[in-house]
């Protein structure tokens, strides 16, 4: 009898492609999404197939949601709804309160009455990193930084998810992603840096690039491709370790670099804007993976070049 998972989210970007991998490793699938930001076109190759299903539901909708506990039973929740951008958290913090909190703790509302076996919940490397200095990678053990509303309410939501799975017995893991980019991400703010720029690149439009005066190439980030990301979901899945867990490629690379590295892979010569720096902005971010290669035997396998030739491969053939 194969196993019931419930993905948040499951018609975003990411979600989309971990529905996909659930799917092919036999899970019985449900995906929730209200649709705010995800599509149902990334779902197209799932919509037919007798493992799949899709919901239409808020997960802030409490009697939505239990009712789809109590009809579908999910033995895994994989929470991968949120709001997900810096800059929106600071503009409208309580909209990134109720979604990124009061979603969470209704999901975890719903387990009280219906027990689950596994929780993998999304978090962020990125707005979580320390201050970097020098060769330093951020781990899971170090202090937060937490300068944005986002921070607060997704290392909230750590902690939240730690005491109910001790409470109500049953294994979860943290996924603190890096920086994901791959095919399906939409251009939408800091998230999307990497479609920022192929969609300004490919229509031959200038982008922006925001810097600090100790910094002259922008920000750095650490960047890790989709599917890599699919398959940590997929071992957190098989062997949840009750743990917080980077998941990212442990180089840092700067947004200009990031940039020219797109221009080569698009053939293209395009200048870019310079502007002063964004509030909220965590100038340095590079996650160690020590862990998650120790915990879950899981490293990023794909380089930037790798992923970005990917990405363009896609976008031809959505394009044919």
């Amino acid at each position: 009898m194969s196993k019931r998972v419930l993905v948040t989210g499951g018609a975003g970007f990411i979600g989309s492609h971990v529905c996909e991998m659930y799917v092919r490793e036999g899970y019985d699938v449900l995906c929730v999404d209200n649709l705010s930001s995800g599509k149902l076109e990334n779902l197209k190759s799932l919509i037919g197939n007798p493992r799949f299903q899709f919901v239409q539901e808020d997960i802030c909708h409490l009697e939505g949601l239990m009712h789809l506990f109590e009809t579908f039973k999910p033995h895994v929740i994989n929470h991968h709804a949120a709001q997900k951008s810096v800059v929106a958290s600071l503009e409208d913090p309580r909209t990134d309160l109720d979604i990124n909190l009061n979603g969470l703790l209704c999901l975890l509302q719903c387990v009280k009455k219906h027990p689950i076996q596994s929780f993998v919940y999304v978090s962020s490397g990125g707005a979580l990193s320390k201050v970097i200095i020098g060769d330093e990678k951020s781990t899971e053990s170090d202090s937060p930084q937490l300068i944005s509303p986002y921070a607060i309410t997704k290392y909230a939501g750590e902690k939240y998810l730690e005491i109910y799975a001790k409470e109500y017995d049953f294994d979860y893991t943290v996924l603190r992603y890096a920086n994901i980019y791959g095919p399906r991400q939409i251009p939408d703010g800091e998230c999307g840096v990497v479609p920022i720029f192929v969609n300004n690149i490919t229509t031959n439009r200038t982008s922006v690039l925001m810097t600090y005066p100790d910094m002259p190439r922008g920000c750095t980030r650490d960047y890790v491709f989709v599917g890599d990301v699919v398959e940590a979901n997929r071992l957190a899945t098989e062997k949840a370790p009750n743990m917080v867990i980077n998941i990212g490629t442990g180089k840092e690379i700067a947004i200009l670099d990031i940039y020219q590295s797109i221009l080569k892979i698009f053939g293209k010569e395009i200048p870019i804007r310079i502007e002063g720096p964004r509030s909220g902005d965590v100038k340095r971010s590079v996650l160690s993976n020590r862990r998650a290669q120790e915990s879950l035997n899981w490293n990023a396998c794909t380089n930037l070049e790798e992923g970005l030739l990917v990405l363009k491969k896609a976008m031809q053939v959505e394009t044919i």
